[in-house]
């Protein structure tokens, strides 16, 4: 580490207070933290280890995901992705292509297939991919993470059939009175435990890609949901090893896992405060793409379908109650309305006995009850959401719901007008981990085609300022890292990136084509582009 400066910027951050502060140089101190910001008419100083000229170009904080899964997004670089596949015949292809060529490869496992963007109109089968591969189990995931997809070569492995009892929480889709090859939310642990299980060095490999991707992203922290034991001993080797070069607040899968790492307390910021265990992440319900999502009255397109409440009324409480009893932030996920409306009902109870500063976190937040949304405005609340599902899931949302139920459906600025706070993040590798395509749809509620004119739902489009603080300041509020992470004012991490543009100033089409040019964390250099 070094005193440097680098000069010669279009720079703006956000301050303590929310406000939008413009700068033209940043001075970084041997901690790399920032040191000061210099305005244009500021002296500068001479005795300097290092200056970098930027040549205009604009410098940001770097972006905090608030909400994805970094194991999982490196898991895809490494396997089958048929998250570009647009048909179940392109599907087909693909998985046939990659089975030739690992023809030593155990299992095919891959991630990311998706019935309504195939525009199929049914879940896809174990014949659909018996007819590709039979030869040995294939297991894919959808690109939500919350139904899989089975050849019968892996229901036969798990040794499922038409008898199996169906976990709670999970649903088997059932054809001719058998399996059809679709496993919904815990349903699909039936096949998944006998998924063979990565090694360390597989581990580490999958870390380092997703790591990669996220720092080419512009991404310089991320709050990981779901993490494991060994998920949480891969980043520790990588902090070991000096090559964790991202901030990492994690969140266990369960209380399990939560004692498991951390042990009675949440650890403290590691590595230079790239890495810590912050709380436990819950799960309330599914996804809307697969019918998980749970509602309060039944899905319009399947009427005998409500969704699938994962974990009972007491049972949600008594596990926020035993995470907030040693100080774990609790982060739920919900996404129908009724789970959103449970899940407020346990924060109510439960913050009449854990008082303080708690944060609260709801995960997702996709589809409100109207009457529920002032309800988010109260304890202190986190929504934490991901503006690029709006834009995916609209038409989807639409068809699920009917559109009559859409009132409070990813209701950004009704929850910032009723008090509430935002985190926003993508849901990677739900969605890709491109924050400026997030930006992008949370000012202007429209997809990467512009549409529909005008937003979808355009009142609840949100500022440029709110949706820079959401990315940032708010983003690091939600995991309890706002004196260290999320701006770039004196005292905090010099986490920022170069870019080919003023966000803060160009239509939204111009931000998702954002060029990212560097990335620094802890003021050192730890991307940059081939070709600027």
């Amino acid at each position: 580490m070094a005193d440097g400066l680098y000069d010669n910027v279009n720079g703006f951050t956000l301050n303590d207070d929310g406000q939008l502060v413009r700068f033209t140089g940043i001075l970084i101190d041997r901690d790399g933290k920032v040191a000061k910001l210099l305005d244009r008419k500021d002296k500068r100083p001479r005795e300097l280890d290092w200056r970098k000229d930027g040549d205009g170009r604009t410098l940001m904080p770097g972006f905090i995901d608030a909400h994805g899964h970094i194991m999982e997004l490196g898991f895809k670089q490494l396997t089958l992705d048929l998250s570009q596949t647009n048909s179940l015949a392109e599907a087909q292809a693909a998985i046939a292509a990659y089975a030739r060529e690992y023809p030593e490869r155990r299992w095919i496992i891959g991630t990311g297939w998706n019935q309504e963007k195939w525009g199929l109109g049914r879940f896809p089968t174990a014949a659909d991919l018996d007819v590709v591969v039979s030869d040995r189990p294939v297991w894919l995931s959808r690109v939500d993470g919350h139904a899989g997809w089975a050849n019968s070569a892996a229901i036969e492995a798990a040794g499922i059939t038409a008898k199996t009892e169906v976990p709670s929480g999970g649903r088997i889709e059932m054809a001719n009175g058998k399996p059809s090859g679709v496993f919904v939310d815990k349903a699909g642990d039936l096949i998944q435990k006998f998924v063979p299980v990565p090694r360390p060095a597989e581990r580490d490999l999958a870390f380092s890609k997703a790591q990669d991707v996220l720092l080419s992203h512009g991404v310089t922290g991320a709050a990981d949901m779901g993490t494991t034991i060994e998920d949480w001993q891969t980043y520790r080797r990588a902090g070991d090893a000096g090559w964790l070069n991202m901030h990492i607040a994690a969140y266990a899968a369960g209380i399990d896992q939560m004692i498991a790492i951390a042990g009675p307390r949440p650890t403290p910021w590691l590595y230079d405060d790239k890495l810590k265990l912050v709380g436990v992440k819950l799960y309330l319900d599914g996804a809307l793409g697969s019918r998980g999502a749970w509602l309060k009255q039944p899905y319009a397109d399947a009427p005998g379908q409500t969704g699938l409440p994962m974990l009972g009324s007491a049972e949600l409480r008594n596990l926020m109650s035993r995470a907030s009893m040693d100080g774990f932030q609790t982060a739920v996920h919900a996404i129908g309305d009724a789970a959103n409306a449970e899940v407020l009902g346990a924060i109510d109870e439960l913050a009449e006995t854990y008082d303080g500063d708690r944060r609260w976190r709801i995960e997702h937040v996709q589809i409100v009850d109207p009457v529920d949304l002032p309800r988010l405005g109260r304890n202190g609340i986190i929504s934490s959401m991901q503006p690029t599902h709006q834009t995916s899931d609209r038409q989807m949302a639409e068809a699920r719901l009917g559109p009559d139920r859409l009132e409070g459906a990813y209701a950004w600025r009704t929850i910032l007008s009723d008090g509430g706070k935002l985190a926003f993040g993508s849901d990677f590798p739900v969605e890709a981990p491109d924050p400026f395509a997030g930006f992008a749809a949370a000012i202007s509620r429209t997809g990467p085609d512009g549409q529909p004119f005008g937003g979808w739902r355009p009142q609840d489009a949100v500022s440029r300022i709110q949706a820079l603080a959401a990315y940032t300041t708010g983003a690091a509020f939600a995991e309890f890292a706002e004196k260290s992470l999320g701006s770039l004012t004196p005292g905090h991490r010099a986490d920022f990136i170069l870019v080919d543009r003023d966000i803060m100033l160009a239509s939204p089409s111009d931000i998702r084509a954002t060029k990212l040019l560097e990335t620094w964390v802890n003021g050192r250099p730890v991307y940059q582009a081939k070709d600027k």
